[in-house]
């Protein structure tokens, strides 16, 4: 009995002791995750390497393919790939009111994500495929069409659509 609860006690403690330590990494890091208080819903500075995904939680290296959304309330999340984002966004009971920023690649800055066109052969992040551009091209889609793609599995991870749009 005594063998028992001395065991229990020691791995309570080493699991105490690894939520400290990755309690205080996360503090050290000093990362975004959300931001609070946006109230003029404009595209807030990514600083790179110091903001979290907010649908897969890897953090922000890059700007080519980040978005952000914006509750009505203010609160902005961050994502590095728009399809993640897309992902993220669907069940949210805000979506439609949501202001959605993301970056566009022919522009080199964050535009109003639900008028951007989306490609569906970018290398992106995670390997959905979504690249925004201002100005539309043969192949572009919409807003809507790009997340109904993602929602439905209808990206680049899928080995079916990867073949069908890419050959391979």
């Amino acid at each position: 009995m005594k063998k028992n609860l001395s065991s229990i006690v020691i791995i309570a403690l080493i699991i105490s002791i690894i939520v400290i330590v990755f309690i205080s990494m996360s503090k050290a890091q000093n990362m975004t995750v959300v931001y609070k208080n946006n109230t003029t819903k404009q595209p807030i500075k990514i600083i790179k390497g110091k903001f979290q995904d907010s649908d897969c939680g890897m953090v922000i290296d890059e700007l080519d393919y980040s978005s952000q959304v914006v509750s009505p309330s203010g609160s902005t999340w961050f994502f590095h790939d728009h399809g993640g984002m897309a992902h993220w966004l669907y069940n949210k009971p805000f979506k439609d009111k949501a202001v959605v920023w993301v970056w566009a690649k022919d522009a080199m800055q964050y535009i109003d994500g639900k008028k951007a066109w989306y490609s569906r052969t970018d290398e992106t992040p995670m390997h959905y495929g979504f690249g925004a551009y201002k100005n539309k091209k043969d192949g572009f889609i919409d807003f809507e069409t790009m997340s109904l793609h993602m929602i439905r599995g209808e990206n680049l991870t899928n080995p079916q659509v990867k073949k069908q749009l890419l050959g391979k």
